[in-house]
């Protein structure tokens, strides 16, 4: 397929950004190639794209997928893409909102395992991130273009300063690693940060034996207010009193004056054995 420019084709049609929706389109054909190389899809995947922008991250997706859904919702875009996807067969755009489909929904349309590939707004990350995480879909990885602040959360561990709940809620359900850094002038038009991208491979049941929503409202209890103890989040999570929470800690060999940042998953694994023993 020949290449496109998509300033003049957005210029062309008189396109007007949509600063709600955190529009911005990547316009280097190297990067949009490398996105699909980091995601690791190839001829037999199905892929969903959220956020089909100006087709150009989806031209490079259909060009090494097999069937592409790409999910958008501003239909002012239906001009552009007509010509930006042009020719490419295996490309179906589903104009909704990925956060408003259930899982039966989805799998209807998709119906099969599938990567999630996505250049996201700062706004959407997270829930986006955990709606396909938390689901029962079957998803086998999410690559995703983020603002770089977010991208160091999600990767990061409990030694550094970017740990985060959403930080364990990754660790939960797979493995992840910003795989590139991308300037911010890689995009069109130019956002205010730069961004990077990360990869998650998604490992379903991965702690076996545990209640995963048990699991995440311990530590969405344990990081609700950050400057506090662990002890004073449990108790006030839980509606518990001092002497139990400390109680719990102790059980698990965790200093009763530590703050919920500075633990791993393993030492919340052991935390909540101890509570919902």
């Amino acid at each position: 397929m020949n290449e496109i420019n998509v300033k003049d084709i957005l210029i062309a049609n008189n396109y007007r950004y949509n600063k709600a929706l955190g529009q911005n389109f990547i316009t280097d054909t190297n990067l949009l190639n490398a996105i699909v190389c980091d995601a690791k899809v190839s001829d037999i995947d199905t892929v969903v794209e959220i956020g089909t922008g100006a087709g150009t991250l989806t031209r490079a997706i259909a060009q090494k997928a097999k069937k592409v859904y790409s999910f958008e919702l501003d239909k002012n875009l239906i001009p552009i893409l007509d010509v930006s996807l042009k020719g490419f067969d295996n490309v179906e755009v589903v104009f909704k909102d990925v956060l408003k489909l259930r899982d039966d929904e989805l799998e209807s349309i998709v119906g099969e395992n599938f990567k999630v590939v996505a250049n996201l707004p700062y706004y959407v990350t997270t829930p986006m991130v955990m709606r396909f995480l938390e689901s029962g879909l079957k998803v086998d990885s999410i690559t995703v273009m983020v603002q770089k602040e977010v991208a160091n959360r999600l990767v990061a561990d409990c030694k550094s300063k970017d740990y985060a709940a959403i930080s364990l809620a990754v660790e939960m359900y797979g493995s992840a690693s910003i795989t590139r850094d991308v300037n911010r002038k890689m995009f069109f038009p130019v956002p205010n940060v730069d961004s990077a991208v990360v990869r998650i491979d998604v490992e379903r049941n991965k702690l076996v034996g545990v209640d995963y929503e048990k699991l995440s409202k311990l530590i969405r209890i344990s990081f609700a207010m950050r400057r506090k103890m662990l002890t004073n989040n449990l108790m006030a999570g839980y509606g518990i009193n001092r002497e139990r929470a400390t109680e719990v800690l102790r059980a698990c060999g965790i200093s009763e004056s530590v703050r919920g940042e500075a633990l791993s998953l393993e030492e919340y694994l052991k935390i909540y054995h101890e509570i919902y023993q």
